[in-house]
């Protein structure tokens, strides 16, 4: 081995690989993602299937249950087989299978019983949810994408309003090194998404402010559930699947609790089919 082969990287230079990392994967992954949002149907409804039966693998991998084989298998076979009957338009026995799904994962746990029915729960609302934004084929595409980039913005600003100005710890217990600033930071990139929205006339500024400062914080909340979860069971990443981001709950932790926040409030305003018009028109 060389001289300079084993001096160990700084911090500072491990720090810019992890940036470096961080910005490829999301160059490729963005892109890609807003692509299969806007063709929709069966291929939107897939990937969000395939992502939320990755969801649940990790969390059972996070929380120790992955092992047991029925558990794994039994909750990734109701996850597919709920897509499946989304991609069929029949949202209402998509739900009873998940239902029976989140009894037999319930059942079937040996142990960690709570954690692992959690775990389901978690997966399959990322998955409805995902869905029904989407669904309304007018206004679908452009509320699934104020969502996205609610999140990912709100992601951004905080991690390099949190570097650039640091300060306070937001919640140093569950989260070492997320700032106060990192939350306010990113708090106000959401805002600036809702104007460039209003802006270019696809909604009404106020309600699109609103939805994105609820939507923001509802990102950094979970953010840090998905932190106290692993901190729980002292695991760092869910898994390294993608790199310079850690697993798929580490990059996706904010936009579960976004787009099942999203889907929510537009199923309270307008029903199942009505989700995307339902945010975008006031």
């Amino acid at each position: 081995m060389s001289e300079r082969e084993a001096v160990p990287a700084t911090a500072p230079e491990q720090g810019s690989r992890n940036l470096a990392m961080r910005v490829a994967a999301a160059l490729v992954l963005a892109p890609s993602t807003m692509a299969v949002a806007y063709a929709g149907g069966l291929f939107w409804i897939a990937l969000v299937t395939l992502v939320s039966i990755g969801l649940y693998l990790e969390w059972l991998t996070v929380v120790n249950a992955a092992r047991v084989i029925r558990v794994t298998v039994s909750g990734s076979v109701a996850l597919a087989i709920a897509g499946w009957y989304l991609a069929a338009g029949q949202v209402n026995v998509s739900l009873v299978a998940l239902a029976v799904g989140f009894a037999a994962v319930s059942l079937l746990s040996p142990d960690q019983r709570g954690w692992t029915a959690a775990g389901f729960l978690y997966a399959a609302a990322a998955l409805v949810a995902s869905v029904l934004v989407r669904l309304d084929q007018a206004q679908g595409w452009i509320a699934l994408i104020f969502v996205l980039l609610v999140v990912w913005v709100t992601d951004i600003g905080g991690y390099f309003a949190g570097r650039g100005i640091g300060g306070p710890k937001l919640w140093p217990r569950v989260s070492p090194k997320k700032t106060w600033a990192g939350a306010i930071g990113g708090f106000a990139g959401s805002l600036v998404i809702a104007a460039g929205f209003a802006a270019f006339g696809l909604g009404k500024p106020l309600p699109l402010l609103l939805l994105a400062a609820i939507l923001s914080i509802a990102s950094q909340l979970g953010d840090l559930f998905e932190s106290s979860v692993k901190r729980r069971f002292g695991v760092k990443d869910s898994s390294h699947i993608i790199p310079g981001h850690g697993g798929l709950m580490d990059r996706l932790d904010g936009f579960v609790a976004a787009i099942v926040l999203a889907a929510i409030f537009g199923i309270l305003r307008d029903g199942m089919d009505g989700v995307g018009r339902a945010l975008m028109i006031w």
